[in-house]
């Protein structure tokens, strides 16, 4: 039976980004994707922001590697023409309660390592953004945006021309631990399957990364690991409201884990709001068009220009997410099961957001894994 060095498993933007850093010194490497192209599901369903990393818990994993993340993506996307503004971000504060909280943000991003943070007073907010509503704000230089679909594409060639082999509608059915390594069963969209073995297994399959670990060989009960779909809706500001602001405009956070509903600018020069945010069964890409009046009446304090009739929907989205409603932010799974008994077995779970900006960070983390083993 043939055998390869390594497989990734999901050519969502993480996996696209590991297959970068693991390729190369005459590796054999595999990027399987059960569907026709990259980034189908969450890596194509996002906001596209280059976050800071500002909320996320000192030490962490999603602290570090967004943080990282969030350098090493301006520079990629400098050196190889790929579309990105840093517009800065604001997460304002509308009343006096919300101003006094606004230095434990400052100090969080400060512990975090983010440059260049400062609290703007109402005076100042105005003179950046004259037309929204602040008392004060927090303000990150480093936040921005980017063209998702630009950054796969260029880590889709990266990985192609480090000899790495993209196999698109590849379905992986069957995973077996083996003397030799893993035996890797694939169905292939046109009805015919085969198997090979590899040495080293990355399991990036995003939302299903929890069913992959599970066909591995692993007990995800007794790991702790699990996933719940958390769905994410978007709505356009039109009738010209876009062109009111020009930065990501955020509230100050509502409770611990969630960002609130903002602005979203584009690279096209357009404006959505969101996301509305709720856990879901399903994967399912319809939109419920009656929660744009809570995305409205979320925003209307910091956004006094907008008014209902201003929205449209616009798309809507899934990521994974390893905590259950009502539990506290848990942080990104990326672990070598070797101690588990699954030597050369490596899985991604649970990436979320900041998982875009994160995502050359993690394909290096990764790498490095891989290098210790």
């Amino acid at each position: 039976m043939e055998k390869v060095d390594i497989v990734i498993i999901g050519a969502g933007i993480v996996g696209l980004s590991t297959a970068c850093e693991v390729a190369g010194k005459n590796r054999d490497v595999i990027l399987i994707e059960r569907h026709d192209s990259f980034g189908e599901e969450t890596s194509s369903r996002n906001s596209e922001v280059i976050h800071s990393g500002i909320y996320y818990s000192p030490g962490s994993l999603k602290a570090r590697l967004c943080l990282e993340g969030n350098k090493l993506l301006y520079e990629i996307c400098k050196e190889n023409g790929i579309p990105c503004k840093g517009l800065g971000k604001l997460i304002v504060a509308t009343d006096e309660n919300e101003i006094k909280k606004l230095d434990t943000l400052l100090k969080n991003g400060s512990k975090n390592g983010i440059d260049n943070i400062i609290i703007m007073s109402a005076k100042e907010v105005l003179e950046i953004e004259p037309h929204i509503n602040a008392r004060a704000a927090v303000f990150i230089p480093s936040a921005g945006i980017i063209d998702s679909h630009c950054l796969m594409k260029y880590y889709q060639s990266k990985a192609k021309s480090s000899g790495v082999m993209i196999t698109y509608g590849s379905e992986v059915k069957e995973i077996e631990k083996t003397s030799q390594g893993y035996r890797i069963g694939i169905q292939e969209t046109n009805g015919s399957s085969f198997s090979f073995l590899t040495e080293i297994l990355i399991n990036s399959a995003g939302l299903s990364a929890l069913n992959i670990a599970g066909l591995c060989g692993i007990d995800t009960e007794k790991a702790d690991y699990h996933t719940y779909y958390y769905k994410g809706e978007y709505f356009r500001i039109g009738r010209g409201k876009h062109k009111l602001t020009n930065r990501l405009i955020y509230p100050f956070p509502p409770e611990t884990g969630y960002v609130g509903i903002h602005t979203v600018p584009d690279i096209q020069g357009m404006v959505k709001l969101g996301p509305y945010n709720y856990f879901t069964e399903t994967i399912d890409y319809g939109m419920d068009e009656s929660n744009k009046e809570f995305c409205y009446n979320s925003v209307r304090t910091f956004l006094p220009f907008l008014e209902l009739r201003d929205l449209e929907p616009d798309m809507t989205g899934i990521q994974p997410k390893v905590q259950k409603q009502g539990e506290q932010e848990k942080d990104f799974i990326i672990v070598h099961e070797e101690e588990k008994g699954f030597p050369g077995l490596i899985n991604i779970i649970g990436i979320e957001s900041p998982g875009l900006t994160a995502s050359p960070a993690i394909g290096r983390f990764v790498a490095n894994m891989i290098r210790g083993w």
